[in-house]
């Protein structure tokens, strides 16, 4: 929309860049281009906004297909004014000099150009296409055919439009028939689903047996060499006995000899101890006997008071110390009375 101040009785208009202005003023042409800027008086002048941009004009029309089932189509078509003059021949885009707005409204007359030629061209692909064809590959042939048909139609370069591109957002079915499409696709990526779980449990499955198997044969293998174990522990066991009873034989027969060894040697010493006990017994027996003769021979030519005097003092020799001697009364008397009586015999 043109920009429109008033001063004193004129009026300044300033356009934007995409807007084409027209200024005509008694039926001569006196501005013509896009985002003029220029004084004007109200009551001679007829002016025309134009705009150049690409604009998107977005579109949902219902379609049947050949097999009668009723779809909904989204599409865009975007398009520009290439010719401002012709389009401002054909459609009304003046603007009220007061205001800058539009008198009509051209840009929905062009809106409902293009639809009813975009509209024309889908149905007459879709009337021909059956609904799962139409959903699979409906949405590029539309689109192609809705471009193709929009740049054959006469009637947009005849009003200077040029259409820049077409797309196609979607062909969607009613909802019933949607639900009623996605129930064996769903049902599809159930059993898939299923299939892949029934999958991943046998591949599970498979896995625990293989992981029972390897624990098993671990198990197999370790008893095994459990066996093994206890074979060669009573191998060794068996030779060490065998080696602690030849050491020990060894050491027996080592003992024994050394026994023996000392026996004789013992023997030998006692038998020559006794040996040497009875030289020395003899000698001694020898000595004892000469020392006998000799005393014998000595004493033989001695008289008998010598000899009892000897033999005294030999008694008194062996007799015991007495360091006290006790006299009873009793035997004081019985000695005195021996001796009185040995007195009187001695008298008489």
């Amino acid at each position: 929309m043109a920009d429109i101040t008033r001063r004193l009785g004129w009026r300044h208009l300033r356009g934007a860049p995409t807007a084409h202005i027209r200024h005509h003023r008694s039926g001569r042409l006196l501005h013509d281009g896009p985002g003029l800027s220029f004084w004007f008086r109200a009551l001679t002048a007829a002016l025309s906004e134009v705009p150049v941009d690409d604009r998107e004009l977005a579109m949902t029309f219902h379609a049947r297909t050949s097999d009668f089932q009723d779809v909904a189509v989204q599409a865009t078509v975007t398009y520009r004014i290439s010719d401002p003059a012709l389009a401002s021949a054909r459609l009304d885009f003046s603007v009220d000099p007061d205001t800058g707005v539009w008198r009509g409204a051209p840009l929905e007359q062009l809106g409902t150009l293009l639809t009813e030629t975009a509209q024309q061209h889908a149905l007459a692909v879709l009337a021909r296409t059956p609904l799962s064809s139409a959903l699979v590959d409906g949405v590029t042939a539309v689109r192609e055919r809705i471009a193709a048909g929009l740049d054959a139609e006469p009637r947009l370069p005849a009003t200077g439009i040029e259409v820049v591109a077409v797309r196609v957002m979607a062909i969607r079915p009613e909802p019933e028939v949607e639900r009623a499409l996605r129930t064996p696709a769903r049902e599809q990526i159930q059993q898939e689903a299923d299939k892949a779980t029934y999958e991943r449990r046998a591949v599970a499955v498979e896995r625990e047996r293989a992981i029972a198997e390897n624990e098993l044969d671990s198990q197999i293998e370790l008893a095994r060499r459990e066996e093994q174990l206890v074979d060669q522990r009573g191998t060794n066991a068996r030779r060490e006995a065998e080696e602690h009873a030849a050491a020990d034989g060894v050491r027996a027969e080592a003992e024994a000899t050394r026994t023996v060894r000392l026996a004789d040697a013992e023997a030998a010493r006692s038998v020559r101890l006794a040996r040497a006990e009875a030289e020395g017994s003899r000698e001694v027996g020898d000595a004892r006997a000469y020392a006998q003769a000799a005393w014998l021979r000595v004493h033989a030519d001695v008289d008998v008071a010598t000899l009892n005097a000897l033999t005294g003092t030999r008694l008194a020799e062996n007799l015991p110390n007495i360091d006290s001697v006790t006299i009873s009364p009793d035997v004081l008397t019985g000695l005195l009375a021996r001796l009185g009586a040995g007195g009187g015999e001695a008298g008489a």
